[in-house]
């Protein structure tokens, strides 16, 4: 286990070389320049800019400098934010965009276990099939499709009671987190929704339930000792992908709400060729997946000892 805890780990480290390197190279390859935007500068400022930081240099000594900072920990500073480094925007507002991801994965995670029993239990029933119907739509359908319904609905219904029922957008309060968190997660408790209910079916006939059946377990023990948590197991395998795409996939659910969170400072950064920021969220990201990934990993072979007995043999 420790072997391959360590091989992992190796291979995390080079995913996460591999992410800066191509974040590197492919801003440089981007037409433009980040500090172009400001006309008003005289040539000599331009100039002495390039060299603050270091544009001036050849592009494989940029390349060595930049990973020379990012293996002490720094980002670099802001082209466009003055006074500010990458360091202090991550800190600053992942948070925001990690309070709204985790409200959202807890929306998902519950409604996924609860939508996929019902429709697990009423098969080929009406609760299985609405279910069904509403996956579909789910997944089909952007989150940011779902936002901006939200907030119309939102604002009818303020205008209906006369009163504020919840804020249409901004951050600040609980209020403000429920329905972009609901809109952000509902992609994800599709996906989870139906991933469990098919565990949940193809568990129905196993020999060890119809054992403890046999036993005279009530039903409802049965289900959730036996049915819903191995059912869960699949699910556990696909949750580090999902915790990093949910934690940090809601730019645009920002945008709708106008949430001041990371992924609203990614795209003014894009918009306004602020290459640090850019870089430097990128392989934030990618660090913050492969870590999440491998430790829910980890997680999943401690919960299935048959994991770990066939990475034993190998």
């Amino acid at each position: 286990m420790i072997r391959y805890i360590l091989q992992r780990l190796a291979y995390a480290l080079i995913t996460i070389w591999f992410v800066a390197t191509a974040t590197f190279f492919a801003m440089h390859a981007v037409p433009g320049d980040p500090l172009s935007n400001d006309k008003a500068v005289s040539e000599e400022v331009f100039k002495n800019l390039q060299a603050h930081y270091g544009l001036d240099k050849p592009l494989w000594e940029q390349y060595l400098i930049y990973m020379g900072k990012l293996m002490q920990g720094d980002l670099g500073i802001s082209f466009t934010q003055q006074n500010r480094s990458v360091n202090d925007i991550i800190g600053e507002h992942f948070v925001i965009s990690a309070t709204l991801g985790l409200a959202a994965l807890l929306f998902a995670a519950l409604g996924g276990i609860l939508f996929a029993s019902l429709a697990a239990i009423y098969q080929r029933r009406w609760p299985d099939r609405l279910t069904v119907i509403a996956v579909l739509i789910s997944v089909s359908v952007p989150s940011f499709v779902f936002a901006a319904l939200a907030q119309l609905a939102i604002v009818q219904i303020n205008q209906w009671q006369g009163s504020p029922w919840l804020p249409v957008a901004g951050w600040g309060t609980l209020d403000h987190i429920w329905a972009p968190a609901l809109m952000l997660g509902l992609g994800t408790m599709a996906y989870l929704t139906r991933l469990i209910r098919g565990s949940l079916i193809d568990l129905q006939h196993q020999p060890f339930l119809l054992a403890a059946q046999a036993r005279g377990l009530p039903r409802w023990r049965c289900f959730l000792r036996y049915q819903l948590r191995n059912a869960l197991l699949p699910a556990l395998s696909v949750m580090g992908p999902t915790i990093t795409g949910i934690t940090t996939g809601g730019f645009v659910v920002e945008q709708v709400f106008a949430i001041p969170g990371l992924g609203r400072y990614f795209i003014q950064a894009v918009a306004q060729l602020d290459y640090t920021v850019i870089m430097g969220t990128t392989v934030f990201y990618g660090a913050f997946l492969v870590l999440v990934v491998l430790v829910f990993d980890l997680l999943y072979g401690w919960a299935d000892p048959r994991i770990r007995v066939n990475r034993t043999m190998h």
